[in-house]
């Protein structure tokens, strides 16, 4: 459980003041390319990070990866780090998720600090204490639970984000909505994420972030109700999969979404989910995220991404589904012939 989670509009002087809080030798920013160009500058009012070294690499979800992974411990190390060193992870869920795998694994651990850029990193990824990388084409497939010392949010960063990168964080958000209760779900759908009010959404994240910490302080390390967070996961891992199969990769967050439609779908069919909701939340997606297209000859390469899914077990295929907003059912057994069917029905209520 993170005990520091600082939620501000002033970055510099927020950073300065818990790095002076802390006890170090060295202290090292991981940023991407995109984080170095837009994200860094945000920080040049900080004296305790101007004498920080920066360690840069490639951006992109695809390039989280062991290769890039190797180019960090590679650089702490050729930097002079020790375990007494501080790292700060500057940018989106794929510099948390690695820089968070790197610190984790480095001298067998150092300590760490998230500070997301994108909106999905403040929601997901930077928070919660699950690291990794991808492997073998599979998404996240190694890592390790390493909760950081601290994460600071600020929104001032996703002013440099596209409309796209909003709405994959968002739908981060909408899932918490899901799993929460009525009022915080209608309070996002609501929301006007394509023109923000960044103030109101500081306000938004910060809900949206309490509702996944209280379900991590309940269960670190995913043996019960941390499965809430799984939801649209399972399908929409698979499309993430599918999308990259197809050389046209998605934002995680629209995968999410899409994932969402389909977890819904199974909802109704093995709880008997709202129909009215199902039809809101996919009048919302198809506006906001567009239609990923599905076809029957794709069902074959999607469930066997499926059954690669962490959360399986003994050959069992198991999804978090909803019986309504805010009543969550975790380890649910689904199988083939239910999973063909809730891709039929995603491809009516889309169209297709």
């Amino acid at each position: 459980m993170i005990n520091n989670i600082i939620y501000t509009t002033k970055i510099s002087e927020s950073i300065d003041k818990l790095l002076s809080e802390k006890e170090y030798d060295k202290l090292f920013i991981l940023t991407d390319e995109n984080t170095h160009s837009f994200a860094m500058p945000l920080l040049a009012d900080s004296e305790m990070c101007a004498s920080a070294k920066e360690i840069i690499i490639l951006a992109d979800d695809t390039n989280k990866n062991l290769q890039n992974l190797s180019t960090i411990w590679s650089a702490l190390v050729e930097k002079g780090a020790t375990r007494k060193s501080l790292l700060v992870n500057l940018g989106g869920g794929m510099i948390t998720d690695m820089g968070g795998f790197a610190a984790a694994t480095f001298k067998r651990g150092i300590e760490h600090i998230n500070v997301p850029t994108t909106l999905l990193g403040a929601v997901d990824a930077a928070v919660g204490g699950k690291t990794g990388i991808n492997f073998e084409g599979l998404k996240n497939e190694i890592g390790a639970f390493k909760q950081p010392s601290a994460v600071i949010i600020d929104t001032q960063f996703f002013k440099t984000l596209s409309k796209e990168h909003l709405l994959s964080g968002f739908a981060e958000m909408l899932k918490h909505g899901l799993i929460s209760n009525t009022e915080n779900y209608n309070k996002l759908l609501s929301f006007d994420i394509c023109n923000p009010d960044f103030e109101e959404l500081l306000h938004l994240v910060e809900e949206s972030v309490s509702i996944k910490e209280n379900i991590v302080e309940q269960d670190p390390l995913e043996k019960g109700v941390r499965k809430y967070l799984n939801l649209g996961h399972t399908s929409g891992h698979a499309i993430e999969s599918l999308a990259m199969k197809r050389n046209t990769p998605v934002q995680h967050g629209y995968a999410v979404a899409w994932g969402l439609v389909c977890e819904a779908i199974l909802s109704y069919m093995k709880f008997g989910f709202s129909q009215s909701e199902i039809h809101r939340l996919t009048d919302y997606v198809k506006a906001n995220y567009g239609t990923f297209p599905i076809g029957c000859n794709d069902y074959h390469f999607l469930y066997e991404k499926i059954t690669h899914d962490k959360k399986n077990e003994s050959g069992r295929i198991n999804y978090t589904l909803l019986k309504s907003v805010g009543e969550v059912e975790i380890n649910v057994s689904v199988t083939k012939e239910e999973i063909e069917s809730s891709f039929d029905l995603y491809r009516d209520l889309f169209g297709l």
